[in-house]
């Protein structure tokens, strides 16, 4: 991995690195410029750490000039040279001409590079010639690997780059026509699509592989085809990941190789034996529970009684009692919970592999949950997400409650209800979390991202990311607070949501009036805009008034939902989706969350 991608001093984020996993390090300049080691103490710590040193990076401007600045080249080269040899490194990386170029002439260019690799051999050196996504004339790298062959010099290779590649629409497949052991150094970025000059694109929102909508996939793939045997490594430049804990960006920055390297070795029918699969997959199909924790559960479990719920029992060895409406569980956790007001604490997911999953998040280096439980309980494994979330996993049953529920005691027999099931869980995540959450879901558990969003509300816009699972049966929106509210504290501010599917919701809102539930109240103005927006009857609109229920219809289908209010930090939500609407009723959320500010 590139030092540039994770914070902290040149020593920190070798640490960092080293405890990560990864082999080595490519070391970015300004890094070393500000460290207080020297160049052998850098080398040393690296040697102690394991971690070999393989690139260092950049020097930039040294072909396309006039003879007189590449004379000062030279001199420039000659100097850095000498450092590398004091810290060990005998690869640069030297990016096409941004600043000085004058000279759009592939054959001036090859010239310097050939005179360059000159000098560098005589230090023991290898020049990676790349070729900049916004160079002033080489900017495509069949151009670059152009004026490497007509350089044809030994010291002199390509370093093949995938954001500077794909974020120009690039085509890959000429990688294939490259040597492999001309292929010097291959550097790995994943990025969103946006429309924005490469250069901002570049320095602020590279993410890692599996976050973003490049094909590394595809890309890796060529250059294992090609003959590559380099390393590997991670060039991120990302404001968040600069800012955050190195140790934790680093875990995560490695997981993301893993999961990439699993990727490459799957879409390839020979792929070399070095490449390792990660055990399978296995989406889950269902949400198995959802855990509200807190020191005092008795206002959830007046809210769910209002709403439907059935008092299961409480656990044979455990502070904790089960709600259940059909298949939609909610456990009341008030263990190791002093201070706590009420919050979602963990997820639940049904399974048709439960020990694939637990393989797969072990390969992954994803923190472990941990409870006690004894050699009469069902055991559940689990994972803590980047948001401190804990996520269960479990084998899905064949019909009927799964095992665990027996474990409850001197409960009710349920009642008939017309809540089903759980639709989605909605997670507030941490300004700095939310890529990593992201790979947690999509790596772990095979979700795919299928929307994003920004969200208006009273303090400004939330950033919302909703993750499927196939089949639909799992959907986890991702929300993201507005900076002035995550100032405060994220997880009161823009508290966590469970919502509940229902065989009709208005009857489920009636029956909860009936047993004293006040629901979350939505303005008039919002009715007036639903009966313009939609053709309704006046009778629909006066019903969806009266129930306080949100609408919203498209071509597949039409959404009708209500929210409870925040109890602490979360609230339930419950809806009916009629034929195939796949939405969140995105209309009614600015609504909502300026009602829960009111509040």
């Amino acid at each position: 991995m590139a030092t540039v991608c994770i914070s902290g001093t040149l020593a920190d984020k070798l640490h960092a690195c080293a405890e990560a996993g990864f082999d080595g390090v490519e070391i970015f300049e300004p890094d070393l410029l500000a460290a207080p080691e020297s160049p052998e103490e850098i080398a040393a710590l690296a040697g102690r750490l394991g971690l070999s040193l393989d690139l260092y990076q950049p020097m930039r401007d040294v072909e396309g000039v006039d003879e007189e600045i590449f004379a000062s080249v030279l001199r420039r080269a000659e100097a850095k040279f000498r450092l590398m040899n004091r810290l060990g490194i005998d690869l640069v990386l030297c990016c096409s001409n941004v600043a000085t170029a004058t000279v759009d002439d592939d054959d001036v260019s090859a010239d310097q590079l050939r005179r360059l690799g000159d000098l560098a051999a005589g230090y023991g050196i290898r020049i990676a010639f790349e070729a900049l996504a916004w160079g002033r004339f080489v900017d495509d790298y069949r151009r670059a690997w152009r004026i490497v062959e007509l350089a044809d010099h030994p010291a002199v290779g390509v370093c093949l780059d995938s954001f500077h590649i794909l974020s120009r629409g690039h085509d890959p497949a000429a990688i294939s026509g490259i040597p492999g052991e001309k292929i010097f150094f291959v550097q790995l970025a994943d990025a969103p699509r946006l429309s924005m000059d490469v250069l901002s694109w570049s320095r602020h929102h590279r993410l890692f592989p599996g976050e973003g909508d490049f094909d590394l996939t595809d890309f890796t793939a060529r250059i294992v085809d090609a003959g590559y045997t380099g390393p590997w490594s991670l060039e991120v430049f990302n404001d968040t990941f600069r800012q955050t804990d190195a140790r934790r960006t680093a875990r995560h920055a490695r997981r993301s190789l893993r999961w990439l390297e699993d990727a490459v070795s799957r879409a390839m029918p020979d792929a070399p034996a070095e490449l390792q699969m990660l055990p399978d997959s296995a989406a889950p199909s269902a949400v198995d529970f959802v855990e509200v924790k807190a020191e005092d559960t008795s206002a959830i479990e007046e809210l769910l009684g209002q709403l439907g719920f059935t008092p299961r029992g409480r656990h044979r060895t455990k502070p904790v009692t089960l709600w259940t409406a059909s298949d939609a569980r909610v456990v009341l956790n008030e263990q190791h919970a002093r201070g706590w007001e009420p919050r979602l604490a963990a997820i639940g997911l049904e399974v048709d592999d439960a020990e694939a999953v637990d393989l797969r998040m072990r390969e992954l280096g994803v923190p472990r949950a941990y409870r006690r439980t004894y050699a009469t309980e069902e055991r559940l494994d689990g994972a803590i997400a980047p948001d401190g979330t804990e996520v269960y996993w479990a084998q899905a049953a064949d019909e009927g409650d799964p095992a665990w529920v027996q474990e409850f005691e001197h409960g009710e027999p349920e009642l008939p209800t017309e809540i089903t099931g759980v639709d989605h869980v909605s997670l507030s995540q941490p300004w700095d979390a939310v890529e990593e959450a992201t790979l947690f879901y999509t790596a772990g558990f095979a979700l795919r991202v299928d929307s994003s969003t920004d969200v208006p509300g009273p303090q400004g816009l939330v950033a919302s990311r909703v993750l499927v699972a196939a089949g639909g049966g799992v959907r986890l929106p991702l929300n993201v607070a507005p900076p002035i509210l995550a100032a405060e504290r994220a997880g009161v501010a823009l508290p966590q949501h469970v919502a509940f599917v229902c065989a009709d919701v208005r009857a489920v809102a009636r029956a909860a009036r009936e047993r004293g539930f006040a629901p979350l109240e939505m303005p008039a103005n919002y009715y007036d805009d639903i009966a313009a927006r939609f053709a309704l009857s006046e009778a629909e609109v006066d019903e969806l008034r009266e129930l306080h229920l949100g609408y919203d219809q498209d071509a597949a289908g039409e959404y009708l939902h209500f929210y409870t209010r925040t109890i602490g930090e979360v609230f339930f939500e419950f809806v009916q989706r009629i034929d195939a609407y796949a939405g969140f009723g995105a209309g009614t959320a600015p609504v909502r969350l300026t009602a829960q500010g009111r509040r």
